[in-house]
């Protein structure tokens, strides 16, 4: 089962935390979470699975900045979110996808027990130009069955900002 906007209200400070909260971001149903300023774009031309892949930061800024189409940029949101007893579900919003961007596409199943900022996959199908603390994605919750495991990545968990793939980590073991 989803949980209600109410319910997910009802629940911060305890099995569920968002910071910074605003009412206003509440939806029936969802949270909408924010783009923070910061993105991150590969700097190579070719991945590697198997390799830390290189990256560059860039900045949005107030007056905006033009996505391309064909560059993966990574961004994350301005709210941290932790999530002790349902699981967490980002999806883009549909106002955004209308324009062309896709915003978490293909990791939109979180983990019981994950902590931090959620790292975004940003892909555009013409340019558009976007701005930090629009509302771009939207957080829900369902509520899950049986025993469970937290979550406890040492690749992803608490991270304090964008984070590019670490994949390359499964490939030491």
């Amino acid at each position: 089962m989803i949980l209600s906007g109410k319910e997910i209200k009802r629940r911060l400070g305890s099995d569920i935390i968002i910071e910074p909260f605003s009412d206003r971001q509440l939806g029936p149903n969802s949270y909408n979470l924010r783009l923070h300023h910061e993105l991150l774009m590969y700097d190579t031309p070719i991945l590697d699975m198997k390799q830390k892949n290189e990256v560059k930061r860039l900045e949005i800024p107030k007056e905006g900045m033009i996505l391309q189409p064909g560059v993966l940029y990574l961004g994350r949101t301005i709210e941290y979110t932790k999530t002790l007893s349902c699981v967490p579900m980002l999806e883009g919003r549909s106002s955004i996808g209308r324009l062309g961007l896709f915003i978490h596409i293909t990791a939109g199943f979180g983990d019981v027990g994950f902590s931090g900022f959620w790292t975004l996959e940003m892909f555009c199908v013409q340019p558009i130009k976007i701005y930090p603390e629009v509302e771009i994605c939207q957080i829900f919750y369902h509520t899950i069955e049986g025993d469970y495991i937290h979550y406890a990545s040492n690749k992803y968990q608490n991270n304090c900002g964008v984070q590019p793939s670490l994949l390359y980590k499964d490939f030491e073991r």
